[in-house]
């Protein structure tokens, strides 16, 4: 961390000397002019007498002029090398310090509460990493050091132009306040502009994030010009703050480019009223005017630091908005679990969870017996994902605890929690890698042979060997190359791969014909008591040999008991097992998934 202050020391340091070195490289063609080539009869001033020592005496000057240009030209090329060290440090320190507010960020994203990122759109997310951090990155880069840089050339020149002529100092500072209080000025109007532009850049993002992942449903449903004209609508409100911030900022370079010419002009003017008046020297006059336009650089130079120091500041804040989102907590005690010592006993005592104020469950309780296989069963929105997400530690719930092996949730780390369960979602998620590399986001240690078991086991393996590549293969975003019933069974083995102490399977079944159901089952059926199952789904035949069966409906448990045992009383369970039994009969395929 202090090597980042050190380098920027170092820059503005160089940067000191590259500013003085350019001042005084209009200074020695002054010398020369005035001490030399038209020497009053005073002689040369006691400075003009030290410069010229410096540069090898005045008879030496005189008769060898070309020197001057010699002097000139090795005071720049000093001036530019110090320029370029000036440049590398601070690009070194300014990367260094985007690179770890980029890892700060993506680590905060990583570990930030859940609805944090349900209630953010996944484009201003991105905005946020992106542009914003570019903006900040060029200011950085640019400003930081630039700020230390104006204020050195207006600084430095000072006491060399107050030794030339005091009066043609004034003149050259005598719009310096105006020029400052006009650009504080437009500094809040930019700000402004800027935030409104970044917020509608943030909303075109999203605008194009969503769309692209959401493609094929946009043209299913032969949308592709109604979202063309959204993406116009929300790309011409981009366009329109865009063109008012340029607006903005035209005006303030204008203004504040005549408030500098008009300075430039008060230098001239000054000093052709002096030189008539013989008092002012040609040389000094020659100074005058070409330090003055290296005098109102940073003058203007200073506006526009103000003008990108709003976008930095806008950049800065929503970053901070991430950055300042709390990340997940530990449990108080942060008990770690040994895998080989968890039994997974799951216990739920009168949980209850609201999500935005809405009830999503009211006073749940289970006991799920370790090695057991139960599940889960309910019209949809009846909670049985929210109950997982709980199980998970996504979210804490509101009332009621929950323990495993006795331990309550609360209190065990969440990674060590987690390494100890394994999740098929509802709609599994496929990372563009090849398919081994997804296989082993379960375990990273896996050997090939787990791997090929797990494969096995979900029903899999022979649909991977079928592929050129075999486990090399890399699927598409999101998993897209592979159907739907693929995308699950890959899940279901990536899940088994870390043999876990609790599975869970969240109708992760759904997408997969009866008769490889039927294997998958089988295969998890052999594996019995070697974790606890938990199994969501909407499909009945797919719960039919749990130990127990948990009937839901708006938010609580209405039923339990086997599957003969809910078929032997009316009930929810019931209702929905002669539903799916009249529509299998229609179709000719009995309850067992086989035909009738």
């Amino acid at each position: 961390m202090m090597r980042e202050p050190r380098l920027y020391g170092m820059a503005i340091a160089a940067m000191v000397v590259s500013s003085l070195l350019l001042y005084l490289a209009p200074l020695i063609p002054t010398i020369v002019i005035d001490g030399v080539l038209f020497n009053s009869g005073d002689g040369p001033t006691a400075f003009e007498r030290f410069v010229l020592r410096l540069m090898g005496g005045e008879e030496f000057v005189s008769s060898n002029l070309w020197w001057t240009a010699v002097v000139i030209l090795l005071l720049t090329a000093t001036a530019g090398v110090f320029a370029y060290f000036r440049g590398v440090w601070s690009a070194l320190a300014t990367e260094r310090i985007i690179q770890r507010m980029r890892d700060d960020l993506y680590r905060r994203l990583q570990r930030a509460p859940l609805g944090f990122i349900d209630r953010s759109e996944t484009g201003d997310l991105i905005q946020r990493c992106t542009s914003d951090v570019d903006t900040l990155r060029i200011f950085l880069s640019v400003h930081v050091v630039e700020i230390a840089r104006a204020f050195a050339m207006l600084i430095v020149p000072l006491p060399i132009m107050l030794l030339v002529s005091p009066l043609m100092t004034l003149m050259s500072v005598l719009l310096l306040p105006f020029i400052v209080v006009f650009a504080v000025f437009y500094f809040r109007r930019i700000r402004t502009a800027f935030l409104h532009v970044d917020e509608a850049e943030s909303a075109l993002t999203s605008t194009v994030q969503e769309n692209i992942t959401g493609i094929r449903v946009v043209r299913a449903f032969a949308q592709q010009e109604q979202e063309c004209d959204r993406f116009g609508e929300r790309n011409a409100r981009h366009r329109d703050l865009d063109n008012h911030l340029y607006r903005v900022l035209a005006w303030f370079w204008s203004l504040s480019d005549l408030m500098c010419m008009t300075q430039k002009i008060l230098v001239v003017g000054t000093g052709l009223v002096l030189l008539a008046t013989d008092r002012l020297e040609v040389g000094a006059f020659f100074f005058f005017l070409t330090v003055v336009g290296m005098f109102v650089w940073p003058i203007r130079q200073m506006g526009r630091i103000l003008a990108d120091l709003g976008k930095a500041q806008v950049a800065f804040g929503r970053i901070e908005h991430i950055l300042g989102q709390p990340e997940e907590s530990e449990g108080e005690d942060g008990v770690h679990l040994h895998s080989e010592s968890v039994s997974g006993a799951i216990m739920f005592s009168n949980v209850s969870f609201s999500h935005d104020e809405s009830a999503v469950l009211e006073e749940i309780s289970l006991d799920i017996k370790a090695g057991s296989t139960v599940a889960l069963v309910g019209p949809s929105g009846c909670g049985k994902s929210t109950i997982i997400n709980l199980l998970m530690r996504f979210y804490d719930p509101d009332e009621g605890s929950i323990e495993l092996d006795g331990v309550s949730l609360l209190e065990i780390d969440r990674g060590s929690l987690r390494s100890n369960l394994s999740v098929v979602m509802q709609e599994p998620f496929l990372f563009s890698r090849s398919l081994r590399d997804n296989l082993m986001m379960g375990r990273i240690d896996a050997e090939e042979g787990d791997i090929v078991e797990a494969a096995t086991v979900a029903a899999i393996h022979d649909s991977i060997m079928e592929f050129d590549e075999g486990y090399s293969t890399v699927v598409g975003e999101r998993g897209m190359t592979l159907s739907g019933g693929q995308r699950q069974r890959l899940s279901i083995a990536r899940a088994l791969l870390r043999d876990p102490a609790v599975l869970i399977l969240d109708d992760a079944l759904s997408a997969v014909d009866t008769r490889t159901e039927r294997a998958i089952l089988a295969a998890l059926k052999e594996r019995h008591h070697r974790h606890t199952t938990i199994i969501i789904a909407h499909r009945l035949t797919t719960v039919m040999q749990a130990d127990e069966v948990f009937v839901m409906d708006k938010g609580r448990i209405v039923d339990r008991g086997t599957h003969a045992a809910l078929l032997e009383r009316t009930g929810l369970y019931r209702q929905f097992w002669d539903i799916q039994q009249s529509g299998a009969n229609a179709s000719g395929v009995d309850a067992e998934g086989g035909k009738s």
